[in-house]
């Protein structure tokens, strides 16, 4: 197997791994959201969602920025 098989398959592994996993705590945090068992406020709500909102933008960016880093620079002329 060459090293790009080797490194798309590792990738492929953990980040279905890891995505799942987020998946399944986000349904778990869902579980807070019931009135009957907790107490909470408007601004906690938001609080929880803009600190996981921002670590999603921070993460995307990280992809993002290792797609571009790929690009060689030439000059035109």
């Amino acid at each position: 197997m060459d090293n790009e098989k080797i490194k798309r398959d590792r990738f492929i592994k953990i980040a279905e791994n890891r995505t799942n996993k987020i998946i399944s705590m986000l349904k778990l945090l869902s579980n807070c959201s019931n009135k009957n068992n907790y107490v909470y406020t408007e601004n906690d709500v938001k609080q929880i969602f803009n600190a996981i909102e921002n670590e999603i933008k921070i993460t995307k960016v990280k992809f993002q920025e290792a797609q571009s880093n790929k690009k060689e620079f030439k000059l035109k002329g």
